[in-house]
């Protein structure tokens, strides 16, 4: 038998009610607004991320509800302002994804169902769902076709979002190879750019090779920020091996030469190597 909980959505609904009450609520939210809850958006999504990568899903369930939070406040900022309100939010969300998933719901309800034997191609859905989104931004008067992808995005998440769009309208290659043979020639750029030691020449040539790095994670079926965080977290490990390694041989790790740090490096890798 599942576990019965003391508390539901209502009850949430109601804690932000009470945070944001002009008598008796919280100082703190009282004072805050739209603008000032974003850092704290992307924190909580970032936390989320991490305790996937990581496995945690302990940690999980705590970091989902912090999460969940963040459209509550919203929500009731938007209630407040005659915006819009948390049924309303969950009122689109419902009917937009019943309408991008015709093979579930083949009657535009909720309530309607496909046959079990009426199974769709992955590639149709996909056809579908894109064309779907586009008719969306056609109906809203988006200018272009890349017009409403987030600025404020992380920039390796933006690139991929723009390559992916570009792609959906037939700008693409279709194979692997012409992308790796892009980096190479952004990278013969760089290096040129290099040789010239012109600054902004460099900055532009380095961000050609990283959109063009982007585009190779996005042909291999990776998400670039996701390899970027795995590459963090294991330049992490091997920094904090070399640490390790100078404290146990009572070495100053500050003062020692390019060379010993290299070779404290190299034996970290090893080390990680080992079964």
């Amino acid at each position: 038998m599942a576990k019965k909980h003391a508390h539901d959505i209502k009850d949430l609904l109601q804690l932000m009610a009470r945070l944001r009450d002009p008598d008796t609520g919280c100082p703190w939210d009282l004072k805050q607004n739209f603008a000032s809850i974003v850092p704290h958006t992307l924190e909580e999504t970032y936390e989320v991320i991490d305790a996937i990568e990581r496995g945690d899903y302990e940690h999980l369930r705590e970091e989902l509800g912090d999460l969940l939070f963040q459209v509550i406040f919203y929500s009731q900022l938007g209630g407040e302002g005659g915006l819009f309100d948390f049924a309303q939010v969950v009122d689109g969300l419902v009917d937009k994804l019943v309408t991008r998933h015709p093979h579930v719901f083949p009657d535009g309800t909720l309530e309607s169902k496909r046959s079990a034997d009426d199974k769709p191609q992955e590639s149709q859905i996909k056809a579908t769902w894109e064309a779907l989104k586009g008719k969306s931004r056609q109906d809203k008067g988006v200018p272009g076709r890349l017009a409403d992808i987030p600025l404020p995005l992380p920039a390796l998440s933006r690139a991929a979002k723009l390559q992916k769009r570009a792609s959906n309208h037939g700008f693409d290659w279709t194979e692997m190879g012409p992308v790796v043979a892009k980096i190479d020639e952004e990278l013969a750029e760089l290096k040129e750019a290099i040789s010239l030691n012109k600054k902004e020449y460099i900055e532009e040539e380095l961000g050609d090779l990283i959109f063009a790095c982007v585009n190779l994670s996005r042909h291999a079926g990776f998400d670039a920020e996701s390899a970027l965080r795995k590459a963090n977290r294991k330049f992490e490990s091997r920094f904090a091996a070399m640490e390790r390694q100078a404290h146990d041989q009572q070495m100053v790790f500050e003062s020692l030469s390019a060379d010993q740090k290299n070779d404290l490096w190299e034996e970290a890798k090893r080390i990680e190597r080992l079964p």
